[in-house]
């Protein structure tokens, strides 16, 4: 693991975008793990601020993305893919048939999923997948307690997840229940990890799930054992360690 302690948000989303941007020029062709959330925000900014000078070529990237809403279009403003476009796709020259993310709008979780980890694997695998934290330790939409070896899989969102993605809608009762999410397997077969984390809410988390013990209790920890797992955190996020 190796952690790199950034002064802010500004500066914590550039050196994450510095790892990412690395990744684009050494492998153009490369499949990235995307995630969604508002800590992630910052780095697809400045990733498309490069793109706009004229320092990355998206064009033969290709997509993941961790996990999407069940019961939800693409369409829908609050889906995943809507979030996606909106803030990093329609902004850089990456191919739409290159983008993949779970079909939220189909009710059929086993096909959903089984499909999803035979894109992942007919795509051979993630070369970098960039990971937000939650309050709960929960990576995608993992929660605390769930199985490290599952793949691709169908989630009921826990309390707290739904109390903090609220915001993104009109009310609580507007949050879905549900949601397709990439498994803790799928992610630790990605060959590279890059974690993003801010602010002070997040400091206790992460010194749970970085220097306690690695149990489902706190999903996050078993990146303890991943080979190369780079965190990014801002000082305030990183007062505990």
């Amino acid at each position: 693991m190796k952690i790199i302690r950034a002064k802010d948000y500004t500066e914590m989303s550039r050196k994450a975008a510095n790892i990412i941007s690395a990744q684009v020029i050494m492998k153009p062709n490369c499949v990235l793990g995307l995630a969604t959330g508002g800590t992630p925000l910052g780095t697809y900014a400045q990733l498309i601020e490069w793109y706009r000078k004229g320092d990355l070529d998206f064009a033969e990237v290709t997509t993941v993305n961790l996990d999407e809403y069940r019961g939800i279009s693409k369409e829908n403003p609050q889906s995943y893919w809507y979030f996606m476009h909106q803030n990093f796709f329609n902004h850089i020259n990456i191919q739409p048939a290159h983008v993949h993310l779970p079909d939220g709008a189909n009710l059929d979780a086993q096909a959903v999923c089984e499909g999803y980890d035979s894109v992942i694997h007919e795509l051979g695998g993630i070369d970098l997948q960039l990971l937000g934290l939650g309050r709960d330790g929960h990576i995608g939409f993992n929660e605390p307690n769930v199985a490290f070896e599952l793949g691709t899989h169908c989630v009921e969102l826990t309390e707290s997840t739904i109390e903090a993605n609220k915001r993104f809608f009109e009310s609580k009762e507007d949050v879905p229940r549900e949601a397709y999410t990439m498994g803790i397997k799928s992610i630790m077969q990605a060959r590279k990890i890059l974690m993003v984390v801010n602010g002070a809410d997040k400091a206790d988390i992460v010194k749970k799930a970085f220097f306690g013990p690695v149990t489902p209790e706190v999903p996050a920890s078993i990146l303890q054992m991943h080979p190369d797992f780079i965190l990014v955190l801002d000082q305030e996020a990183a007062a505990q360690i």
